[in-house]
């Protein structure tokens, strides 16, 4: 999938104004042109900001790849959805203006996937690298 929608309604994601430009094979590439509400005191891409381009960036990637296994647990890849196990951020320096983050999916099992992502600012500079794992689970709606 290539082009600003994702394949699910993220309504945070939306709020922000996160775009995706890029979601297949193991990947995942996310932009947010940053606005003063992203921004921190130092008027820099605040922390939150940051970690959630990483976290949605790995979840998308690890979404993206079809497991033959799947199938056997009755999910198909619209239902089948993500939700964050354990995640490590690195941040390296300041995020300036648009970020741009990549995600990969380094494995993936029947119910995990093992990812990691980059985010660069509009320099081109590194900002911060994290890395996460992630379960496979079934989309459900809230009171559903």
């Amino acid at each position: 999938m290539t082009g600003g929608r994702f394949p699910v309604t993220i309504p945070f994601l939306h709020w922000l104004g996160v775009q995706m430009v890029e979601h297949s094979a193991g990947r995942a590439t996310l932009e947010l042109d940053t606005e003063e509400h992203h921004r921190n005191s130092f008027g820099v891409a605040h922390g939150g900001v940051v970690m959630t381009l990483l976290d949605v960036a790995m979840a998308m990637a690890g979404r993206s790849l079809a497991h033959p296994e799947a199938g056997e647990i009755g999910v198909s890849g619209t239902e089948q959805g993500m939700v964050t196990i354990e995640m490590k951020t690195t941040f390296m320096q300041p995020a300036h203006g648009k970020l741009v983050a990549t995600g990969h999916c380094l494995h993936r099992t029947v119910s995990m996937a093992f990812c990691e992502a980059d985010i660069h600012d509009e320099r081109g500079h590194l900002v911060a690298r994290g890395s996460g794992t992630f379960k496979y689970m079934r989309q459900r709606k809230i009171g559903a």
